[in-house]
């Protein structure tokens, strides 16, 4: 019989070798991550992560909840499109490319051409913090570096992939308009139901909740109010659009008006318990 004598390694070499594996397994789970190989969520095509950047893991924990929907406000800095709410948060390292399209990239290539491993839809919006036609110029070749994956809008037509784009903000609606072949869709308000843009242009409506509505989230969603969003969202869905507003007390009785609503996109920081929320429903 072999008799098996441990290893023992100096205190010094026992601390490096620990340090080496602990450094290999975050490389590990960290590409892991960036590939899309952390938990496989049910995707949840309602879940939109507002002001995605500031949760811990910028676009992942959104991901690892299965939100179908991010966003990501940019500053145009000399040429590098940054990351962040305000100008005085900006961060040479945190790039739109950076946060967002490498990763989106990585993962649509792990699963053939999605984000998920199975089929949904996924929308970046891109809330445009700083001058928009200058913003928007410089985000056009960035987008280009990335268009086997993202969705492309002419005139008449939109031509699905794995992310459509959704540009917010200081929205420049003209040069958008004059573009034949776009990477990207116009984020409408409510006014622009009743103007002459189709879908292909203007794929989404988005509106601020308060200016609409006076009910914010307490006691019963009165029958007046419910009969108004009733609406707006078949209005909005006869004219081939989905539907998200902003500045929605971000609570469960509201999610729950606007789930039974028809409403398609919830905005939300709380992304745990709106994943639990669509789940148990």
């Amino acid at each position: 019989m072999k008799i098996f004598t441990p290893l023992i390694l100096p205190v010094r070499n026992r601390f490096t070798s620990f340090l080496s594996v602990s450094v290999a397994l975050f490389v590990i789970t960290n590409n892991d991550i960036l590939a899309g190989n952390d938990k496989n969520p049910t995707p949840l095509p309602n879940a939109h992560a507002h002001n995605d950047y500031r949760h811990q893991r910028p676009l992942h924990d959104a991901l690892g909840y299965g939100f179908c929907s991010v966003e990501a406000d940019i500053h145009l800095v000399g040429d590098q499109l940054l990351v962040a709410h305000d100008a005085d948060e900006v961060n040479s390292d945190q790039t739109l490319e950076k946060l967002y399209l490498e990763p989106l990239m990585k993962r649509v290539q792990k699963n053939k051409g999605q984000v998920y491993s199975i089929d949904a839809d996924f929308h970046l919006l891109i809330d445009i913090k700083t001058e928009g036609v200058r913003t928007y110029r410089a985000l056009q070749p960035v987008l280009k570096k990335y268009r086997e994956m993202l969705t492309r809008f002419s005139s008449g037509q939109t031509d699905r992939r794995a992310v459509t784009i959704i540009i917010s903000g200081n929205r420049p609606r003209q040069p958008m308009e004059l573009e034949s072949d776009r990477l990207a869709g116009f984020d409408g308000r409510m006014e622009d139901l009743d103007l002459g843009s189709g879908p292909h242009f203007i794929p989404w409506i988005s509106h601020n909740w308060s200016q609409v509505f006076q009910w914010r989230g307490q006691g019963e969603f009165p029958q007046s109010e419910k009969l108004k969003l009733k609406g707006i969202v078949a209005k909005t869905h006869a004219k081939g659009r989905r539907l998200r507003f902003w500045a929605v007390p971000d609570q469960e009785a509201c999610w729950r008006v606007l789930r039974d609503g028809g409403v398609d996109i919830i905005n939300t920081d709380r992304l745990s318990e709106l994943s639990q929320f669509l789940l148990n429903q």
